[in-house]
């Protein structure tokens, strides 16, 4: 395959960027959309030009490390991460843009790589939950019911790849912490901290400057884990529930 790329291009966070043109050729069809960036890197190095930048780690769809914008889609066409995005998604002869995160709370650190720390922020916030140190309980000590633990296991195969950022026209970050918020909240290991959890995460959330939700729902559709979108009315349901109960005090 022969392929045209338009990449961004920026030389740090203070530099302006531009997007520019390269040519690649000989890409097989069973290349990961990474790969056939190392083969750009590759050609790029030998002709004594600097590298493109961007993220990447496990390269099995896990830590969603390898965040981009692909033709205008987060993670490019298919739903899956970008490292698990082969190049037969696309034709010879093709043009494709690859663009960073665009969020504000999402700055750019170098070309296709972005600062994400505002997601660890808010994890910090308080997506913990309070636990005895010693030995590891029993694993039935704490029976969860069947449908809390689904809802738990669904919620926790977010891997805060940012995807959800990225596509929210407004780039809000509801989907991320509704995510994290509803996995510890539905367990009774997370019950101590269940209130102050969703206010804490919400509030961080908020000061990181993310965009207001308006449930357009393209954070959903282009999440790779599948996040629901019914996700974030949960959590909505679990700040009101928190506010009232705290008002109340």
């Amino acid at each position: 395959m022969k392929l045209t790329l338009r990449v961004w291009r920026q030389k740090n966070a203070d530099a302006e960027g531009a997007m520019s043109t390269y040519e690649v050729d000989g890409i097989s069809p069973d290349m990961s959309f990474l790969e056939m960036l190392d083969t750009l890197n590759e050609e790029l190095i030998l002709k004594g030009e600097e590298p493109v930048a961007f993220d990447h780690d496990c390269r099995e769809g896990i830590c969603g490390a390898c965040s981009l914008v692909i033709n205008g889609d987060a993670h490019g066409p298919e739903r899956t991460t970008t490292c698990q995005l082969h190049m037969r998604s696309f034709q010879d002869g093709d043009t494709i843009d690859v663009e960073p995160w665009r969020a504000s709370a999402f700055p750019v650190i170098k070309d296709l790589v972005v600062d994400r720390s505002a997601f660890d922020r808010i994890i910090q916030a308080g997506g913990y939950i309070t636990a005895p140190t010693g030995a590891a309980p029993e694993a039935h000590a704490t029976p969860v019911p069947k449908p809390d633990a689904d809802f738990a296991f669904e919620h926790a195969e977010c891997i805060g790849c940012g995807a959800c950022v990225a596509a929210c026209p407004n780039g809000a970050a509801m989907l991320f912490t509704s995510a994290k918020v509803n996995h510890l909240n539905v367990l009774p290991q997370g019950a101590p901290e269940r209130e102050t959890r969703v206010l804490d995460m919400v509030a961080q959330m908020d000061e990181e400057g993310f965009g207001g939700c308006t449930l357009t729902g393209e954070c959903a559709t282009a999440c790779p884990k599948g996040i629901p979108l019914m996700s974030i009315t949960s959590m909505n349901k679990e700040w009101l529930r928190a506010t009232r109960k705290v008002a109340k005090r």
